[in-house]
């Protein structure tokens, strides 16, 4: 029995390792590869010359803060829709059905409303991170029966808050149609336009966000197994559901309030990795981390090519792969 664990325990770290190579790999491709392809001799020149030529301000100003900023945000995304999966009790799960998602483009459509286009992107950040987690404890409180979390409230008082958030959101872009094209950018998702300054405002409430998860982790694993067995075994629930609950707010507002609300990246890689890791979030978290940084990175790359010589929001090209998932999913439950 211990044999047989050590040697999935090795199996795991070694798939783990390899899927960090991959991500490295992409990471290296989206940097390079473009409206503009560059070669790793440009790279080298661009960090050591600094001689302010165009190609090294693209790569050092452009195409490197680019591929981070969307390596830590589908990260972010993937690890926080893992989580909620677990909350709510429900496959189909993700950030944006906290509402976090219309909580941040509310707040975001309201600064440029009330604003008049005075805020700069740095200062929209903070109105986007703002928006999500008000959205996201309001989605807590409204879901929680006395000291325990409900997921079928939660579920409930996400989806109404969803729809009010996106609402207003609608109403306030109709009566100031200026901020139209502002708005649109952001809402539907990008990490263009980003520069290194922007991820380091919310870089240290990722980090926390990302820790909240190894730490409960293993009570994770309980949890899955039903609350009434969780309890059994003396797990305190509601310290767990609240730790979980503060890592989607760091997580999944800090990546829209950086890249927009980008869809499906939560639904999407925790179900690849669980077919891999099972539902042992010791592993799977790290799995999320490392796949959803691939897939964003992945997806934000290709973005640049399915328009010949225009680049298209990330946003469009997370929503091309992760329907057609998000309807196998649906129906394979209702098969079920």
């Amino acid at each position: 029995m211990m044999a047989e664990q050590s040697a999935r325990k090795g199996r795991m770290l070694t798939m783990l390792i390899a899927g960090a190579f991959l991500l490295l790999v992409s990471m290296l491709a989206s940097i390079l590869y473009g409206l503009r392809i560059f070669g790793l001799r440009d790279l080298w020149q661009a960090y050591s010359a600094f001689d302010g030529s165009t190609e090294h301000l693209i790569l050092t100003n452009t195409r490197v803060p680019r591929t981070l900023i969307a390596a830590i945000v589908g990260a972010s995304l993937a690890m926080a829709g893992a989580i909620m999966q677990v909350l709510t009790k429900n496959g189909l799960a993700s950030p944006s059905l906290f509402g976090i998602n219309s909580g941040a483009s509310l707040f975001v459509v309201a600064a440029l409303v009330m604003g008049g286009g005075a805020f700069a992107l740095k200062q929209l950040i903070w109105f986007a991170f703002i928006g999500a987690a008000a959205a996201a404890v309001l989605v807590f409180a409204l879901g929680s029966s006395g000291s325990r979390i409900e997921p079928s409230r939660l579920a409930l008082a996400g989806a109404s808050i969803a729809a009010f958030g996106t609402s207003m959101t609608s109403g306030l872009i109709l009566v100031n149609k200026q901020s139209l094209d502002d708005a649109l950018f952001w809402m539907i998702g990008s990490v263009s336009g980003r520069s290194l300054e922007h991820l380091e405002l919310v870089l240290p409430y990722i980090g926390t966000g990302m820790l909240c998860c190894m730490l409960v982790a293993r009570a994770l694993n309980v949890m899955a197994l039903g609350e009434e067995n969780a309890m059994g075994l003396g797990m305190r629930m509601k310290y767990v559901q609240m730790v979980s609950a503060a890592a989607v707010i760091l997580l999944a507002g800090s990546a829209v309030s950086v890249a927009g609300p980008i869809a499906f990246v939560g639904l999407v890689v925790p179900h690849l990795c669980r077919a891999v890791t099972g539902n042992d979030h010791r592993w799977l978290l790290p799995y999320c981390a490392v796949a959803g940084a691939i897939l964003l990175v992945t997806a934000d790359t290709l973005s640049r090519f399915i328009v010949p010589g225009k680049e298209i929001p990330v946003g469009i090209a997370t929503a091309i792969i992760g329907v057609p998932f998000l309807i196998r999913v649906a129906r394979r439950k209702k098969d079920a």
